[in-house]
């Protein structure tokens, strides 16, 4: 392919603007919160970690997470007073059939965006992306 551009005299796509990932998180990370499963044996952990401090939340503990289960742990982290959740700005993620809408809803109706990561992009959630 960069042959026949090149041969036809396009240039490659310039840079997008704006920052790029790496810079974003470290702009971010105290306003960051990413999300994942941890499996241990046969079950499922699903914690959130803010960037910025490391803090972690445990959300829950289950051997058959379903979305609706996911969807409700979201609620509740999203509800708890002692929490900080209205003071972060994004929510990261990767594309599990768990976080439905329905769970990214519970987290934007507090005016938290998310952002999912793309495929096979383990780096872009490496704070909370577990090790395989």
């Amino acid at each position: 392919m960069w042959e026949i551009l090149h041969a036809a005299g396009i240039d490659p796509a310039p840079r997008r603007a704006g920052p790029t990932w790496r810079q974003f998180l470290t702009a971010q990370a105290h306003a960051i919160i990413a999300c994942d499963f941890l499996v241990v044996e046969t079950i499922h952990v699903l914690v959130f970690i803010e960037h910025g401090t490391r803090r972690l939340h445990l959300a829950g503990v289950t051997p058959h997470p379903t979305g609706a289960w996911t969807v409700q742990q979201a609620r509740n982290l999203a509800m708890d007073p002692g929490d900080r959740i209205a003071e972060l700005r994004f929510l990261i993620h990767n594309r599990d059939p768990l976080f439905t809408s329905a769970f990214r809803g519970a987290f934007e109706t507090e005016g938290l965006p998310i952002i999912t990561t793309l495929p096979r992009t383990p780096r872009m959630n490496a704070i909370c992306e577990p090790a395989t």
